[in-house]
């Protein structure tokens, strides 16, 4: 007896449809345009990226031929570099109390310049400007004001016959420095994110809301939080990938700040390669910062499923 043929035996072989000459011609289009794109990404991102990587196996001064010493570089920061694991604690400290500080604060700053009062443009865009002035002028800026002798944070703590501390001079105080000066710079750029969100907000819940009996507390809580949670995830992502890349605050205004209590790990990156002519073992630090970064977004965007909502979801 013959074996009983299954369905899929009988499934018709569909042939792949000839694209017709508008449809041809719109690929091209795509391809056309898109292409600048696509080199750029080769050449200045692709290309880049794997000649650090097999740089980072080597032994390297930019002067001498290149020689291969496979892991060691990635062993020797792990092993035998206690100012590796200094620059991490650095960074991981500035990260865990600037980002959420940064959140709050801009959030909070987004809710004022949400309201309906006159000149309110004007204002936000006071608050927006120092997200585009240099970044070297405002550390100069901030250098000044945290000079223990003359800056101005120390001249108004006097008038309350409080004794200021010595900032970025000071190794207890030149990390916490960092993150308040960190305000400045990342507040305003969040504040346009945080405003969109808000705008994006139905007035219909607040409207229910109101009908229920909710007071300001509750409709905070329970419309705004809620609804700006992918704002919020997308400020946290950001927040966390810049606050581990920090560099020009160490480098211009401290060094590695008293007692390497401000040596951000992109910094530490920096002086090995271009202090120390250490291309290699710079290249292997760049590849754990990238695999650190990494983790951490794919860690918050892991989490997001929890708490992020958005409105066109269903349960």
């Amino acid at each position: 007896m013959e074996k009983a043929a299954t369905a899929s035996e009988y499934k018709p072989v569909q042939k792949k449809r000839r694209l017709s000459k508008a449809e041809r011609k719109e690929e091209r289009t795509f391809y056309l345009l898109t292409s600048p794109w696509l080199i750029g990404l080769l050449i200045f991102f692709a290309v880049p990226m794997v000649a650090s990587l097999w740089i980072s196996l080597n032994q390297w001064d930019m002067l001498t031929p290149a020689k291969f010493v496979g892991f060691k570089n990635y062993s020797t920061a792990f092993n035998r570099d206690p100012l590796f694991w200094q620059s991490l604690k650095v960074t991981a400290l500035y990260a865990v109390f600037s980002v959420p500080l940064g959140l709050v604060a801009s959030l909070l700053l987004s809710l004022l310049l949400n309201q309906a009062v006159r000149g309110m443009r004007l204002f936000r865009t006071i608050f927006y400007l120092p997200a585009v002035v240099s970044g070297v002028s405002v550390m100069v800026l901030w250098m000044w004001i945290f000079n223990p002798q003359i800056g101005l944070l120390n001249t108004i703590l006097g008038y309350f016959g409080i004794a200021g501390p010595g900032w970025i001079f000071d190794p207890r105080w030149a990390l916490p420095s960092m993150v308040i000066m960190s305000l400045w710079s990342t507040v305003g750029g969040s504040v346009i994110i945080w405003l969109a969100g808000l705008k994006g907000i139905p007035p219909s819940l607040y409207e229910a809301a109101e009908l229920d009996g909710a007071g300001g507390w509750q409709k905070f809580r329970n419309v705004t939080i809620p609804m700006l949670t992918p704002t919020i995830f997308f400020n946290l992502v950001m927040g966390v990938i810049g606050a581990m890349q920090t560099f020009g605050e160490a480098y211009v205004m401290t060094k590695g700040g008293p007692m390497n209590s401000t040596l951000f790990f992109n910094f530490y990156l920096f002086d090995h390669a271009f202090q120390n002519f250490r291309m290699g073992y710079a290249s292997a630090l760049a590849w754990v910062l990238f695999v650190l970064i990494l983790a951490l977004t794919a860690l918050v965007v892991k989490s997001s499923s929890a708490w992020v909502y958005y409105e066109g979801e269903r349960n």
